[in-house]
């Protein structure tokens, strides 16, 4: 199957394929610890049960997405050893401690803190086992930060030099860490994070509401994710923009291929909005685009000029068709969220968020597509930087073991069957916890309108209590 392609090739699908797998499980989890640590919250505040019995639903959820996260990243780093021996030599004194930084602080912290938020509530007490979920939460985001550090620098290295071997070298740690795209990408991938979570929670919320499971219980977290999607979808949008801006100004070929700019535009860049990239001929094919906008957008004037493709040599460009699509799908589904919080709110004006039949079907629909815009802006982040490891400085041709392709490709075969059994059956049993979310117990009947997301359940919905 692999047979025609070169040992660099397979390595890099390899670790395509492995991250895929890896990064949805983080993008969830990071997420869905926050909203574990307000439904908590607003349970020791209100004293109302659903936010109780909401966080013991999801509780198990974050421990199988939390455990399969885990596992997925090992193998990945298993990769740094077999298929990148001579990228872990150059770049270990710098990027090693910062992984090793990640281990030491958020992964001990979540662990340790794990057991006592899923297990402890009963033997720690309410206030206790509040700052164990906090700490659990934490320990996301720092793990979050950590591991951006090194794509980050990865992406615009600084603070560094090099030694003797040739081996980067930290110079200024404070500047590599903190590298110039690090605070962008961070809240960028952040908001991501919460977004994924808040269209997973509002699809789990929307079946319930449309089978008539739990109103109660389906009608608070739709809310609270419709809320999430309302306030965090613009947020996304505009921290995007300035991560463009940041990439633009460090990164410019990338932006090149994202807006499929082949060649440069002395008196302002059109924006591409459709079309076929054709690398050969170094056009993209059947344009659908809109005059000086992209000049606009990135240089904030209409006449403003950007440099295209044709500035760059070719063996320095990376891939066209796969950034240029890639990104599309990326803002696409960005736009759709936008798009979806926004009916959220028409509907709470009208009081009819918990009634509209619609809003729910399309909801459910949407609840995969935060894994898709994680997984499309990591394709354009990762193939845009394309051909080095370490921008600029050490290309990805010179960056892997010395090691034959039949055996990298026989590692890629067994990767792809294993994952498919281990993390499908996974993703199954996540989906099948999700279908069964409890009906509303008699306490919950008794509490009254959902005043904190200002909704109330809807009279079609009320039959369902009779159960």
């Amino acid at each position: 199957m692999f047979e025609n392609f070169d040992a660099v090739v397979l390595a890099r699908i390899q670790f395509a394929f492995t991250v895929s797998a890896h990064i949805i499980f983080p993008a969830f989890s990071i997420g869905l610890a926050s909203y574990l640590f307000v439904l908590e919250a607003l349970h020791l505040k209100t004293k109302r049960v659903v936010y109780l019995e909401l966080f013991n639903f999801w509780k198990t959820i974050f421990a199988v997405a939390f455990g399969m996260g885990v596992v997925s990243g090992i193998v990945m780093s298993y990769q740094f050893g077999t298929n990148w021996a001579v990228f872990s030599d150059k770049a270990g004194p710098v990027i090693g401690p910062l992984m090793g930084y990640e281990v030491l602080t958020a992964f001990f912290l979540e662990a340790g803190f794990l057991g006592v938020m899923l297990f402890g509530r009963e033997r720690v007490g309410p206030g206790l086992h509040f700052l164990a979920t906090g700490m659990v939460a934490f320990g996301t985001l720092i793990s979050a930060t950590w591991i951006l550090a090194v794509n980050s620098w990865m992406q615009t290295p600084a603070g560094f030099g090099f030694n003797d071997q040739g081996q980067f070298i930290p110079l200024d740690w404070w500047a590599v860490i903190f590298n110039p795209s690090f605070p962008y990408r961070l809240v960028h991938m952040v908001l991501a994070a919460y977004l994924t979570t808040a269209f997973v929670v509002g699809a789990v919320g929307a079946w319930h509401l449309l089978k008539r499971t739990a109103p109660l219980r389906a009608s608070t977290m739709f809310s609270m994710a419709m809320w999430m999607a309302a306030i965090v979808a613009p947020i996304q949008i505009l921290a995007g923009d300035a991560h463009g801006l940041n990439t633009l100004e460090h990164q410019p070929a990338k932006v090149m291929a994202m807006e499929g700019h082949f060649d440069s535009h002395p008196d302002g860049a059109p924006l591409i909005l459709f079309g076929l990239p054709n690398e050969a001929e170094k056009r993209v094919d059947y344009a659908i685009e809109i005059p000086k906008l992209s000049s606009l957008i990135l240089k904030h004037g209409l006449n403003e000029p950007l440099a295209g493709l044709d500035t760059i040599d070719d063996d320095k460009e990376p891939p066209v068709a796969i950034v240029f699509w890639s990104f599309r799908v990326m803002v696409a589904i960005g736009f759709a969220m936008l798009g979806i919080g926004l009916w959220s709110l028409v509907c709470r004006w009208r009081g009819t968020l918990t009634k509209s039949v619609w809003l729910h079907r399309t909801a459910v629909a949407m609840g995969p597509a935060g894994f898709l815009a994680v997984l499309a802006g990591w394709i354009t982040t990762e193939v845009g930087r394309q051909p080095y490891t370490v921008y600029g400085h050490l290309l990805t041709a010179q960056s892997h073991s010395p090691i034959a392709a039949p055996a990298v490709a026989a590692s890629l075969i067994a990767f792809i069957i294993v994952y498919f059994f281990v993390f499908g059956a996974g993703t199954f049993y996540i989906l099948r916890l999700m279908a069964r979310l409890p009906r509303d117990p008699t306490p919950d009947l008794q509490e009254g309108p959902i005043r904190t997301q200002g909704i109330t359940p809807g009279p079609s919905l009320g039959g369902s209590h009779a159960h």
